[in-house]
């Protein structure tokens, strides 16, 4: 049994740190686009086994695994461009192989840089600040008569905002026995020039159906890294 965790009813639920028609040509182009990337739905989920960065315990039964959305035919999904304003997406992904529950009501979920910084996920606002300082610094002289327009130019992409955390962000607070729970959580990555390169998705306080913590799991990008490389050649 897999889902995918979106419609995010409370979002402090998940302690992830704190836890986009024309007609013409346009339709032409429309048309060869994945389905996934013109309807923005989750892609399908697979077990986290299947993903390049795993990680796997074997006598808890869970793997969990980390898919950074890092190219542009990948960020086609979303209705914003995380990355042109420094975010970086993670498909996370958690697999419980037992038979018994898990619980991420009170996980801690973080990028971990390669210097050892310690990132939470960001929340829409975060996004939308960002969003709004990259609008001011791209317009030194304001123009007359144009402010309304970029306004509302930006209260339409705030909503775009949402409307992507809404579909896409990891909600799952129980994750079922035999059952793969996945979503997004998105990074504040900015100003690091190789985000990934010996960068780990960290995770603890994930617990079983008897309160009791299960083992961290720290999730090397550089698997991700690799396979990418590998796929290329």
């Amino acid at each position: 049994m897999t889902d995918f965790g979106f419609s995010v009813s409370n979002p402090k639920m998940i302690q992830s740190g704190t836890m986009k028609r024309v007609s013409g040509l346009a339709v032409l182009l429309l048309a060869t686009l994945p389905a996934a990337a013109r309807d923005h739905v989750p892609p399908p989920v697979q077990p986290a086994q299947s993903y390049a960065a795993v990680e796997v315990h074997k006598e808890e039964k869970v793997a969990i695994a980390a898919e950074p959305y890092d190219t542009k035919e990948k960020d086609s999904i979303f209705r914003v461009d995380y990355q042109r304003y420094g975010f970086m997406p993670i498909l996370l992904t958690v697999t419980n192989m037992g038979n018994k529950p898990i619980s991420l009501n009170d996980a801690r979920i973080l990028f971990e840089t390669a210097s050892g910084k310690l990132i939470q996920a960001a929340e829409p606002e975060d996004v939308q600040r960002k969003m709004t300082r990259a609008q001011r610094e791209g317009r030194s002289i304001p123009v007359p008569g144009t402010l309304p327009g970029i306004h509302l130019k930006r209260k339409g992409k705030f909503k775009e905002v949402n409307a992507d955390f809404n579909t896409f962000e990891y909600n799952a607070i129980v994750v079922d026995p035999h059952s793969t729970k996945a979503g997004f959580l998105f990074y504040d990555v900015s100003g690091l020039k190789n985000p990934l390169r010996g960068a780990h998705l960290y995770i603890r306080e994930i617990r079983n159906s008897q309160g009791k913590q299960l083992f961290y799991f720290e999730i090397p990008f550089d698997k991700y890294l690799q396979s990418k490389s590998s796929q290329m050649n």
